[in-house]
């Protein structure tokens, strides 16, 4: 076990009747109302398919409810398909992509959070969501210098030759 690593503690049948007798159930797992079960926990694979499933619902409101969402993806299938066209590196314009979009999730989430927390007018709920979109901005302007590094080069290869300067 790794130093800082919680133990779980272990049931034997003593700890097991002392905590029938008492009402708890023994499990170290915690159940209803605080107190413990011994149901198998779900299988690894059944926790995947659960948070695969989360995040898409997730996902699927966040397209449904954030047009910048959507507007960025647009964006990013333009750039990835730009890279394509120029047969230019297309893992440093997805990654870009990605950060943005994931930003822009996250940014969604601090706003929701905010608006939750503190429906009324605050200094630093504003606070708040001006530096959850300063992010979104920050890795925007990345992704630009991403993409005109990587595409630029190529594309202005290409805008010569089509003009006959190449």
């Amino acid at each position: 076990m790794r130093p800082g690593t919680p133990s779980r503690p272990a049931v034997d049948e003593e700890s097991a009747s002392v905590a029938q007798a008492s009402g708890e159930a023994a499990s170290p797992r915690a159940g209803p109302a605080g107190g413990h079960d011994f149901r198998p926990g779900p299988t690894a694979s059944n926790r995947l398919v659960r948070s695969f499933s989360v995040a898409g619902s997730g996902f699927r409101q966040a397209w449904r409810t954030q047009p910048n969402l959507r507007l960025e993806a647009f964006i990013g299938i333009i750039a990835i398909s730009l890279a394509a066209w120029l047969r230019a590196p297309a893992a440093p314009i997805a990654l870009a992509c990605t950060v943005v979009l994931a930003f822009e999730l996250l940014n969604s989430a601090v706003e929701a959070l905010v608006d939750l927390a503190s429906p009324d007018y605050h200094p630093l709920a504003g606070a708040a969501k001006d530096l959850s979109a300063a992010a979104v901005l920050t890795a925007a302007v990345g992704a630009v210098v991403v993409g005109l590094v990587v595409l630029g080069p190529p594309l202005l290869d290409e805008v010569r030759s089509l003009l006959g300067r190449g």
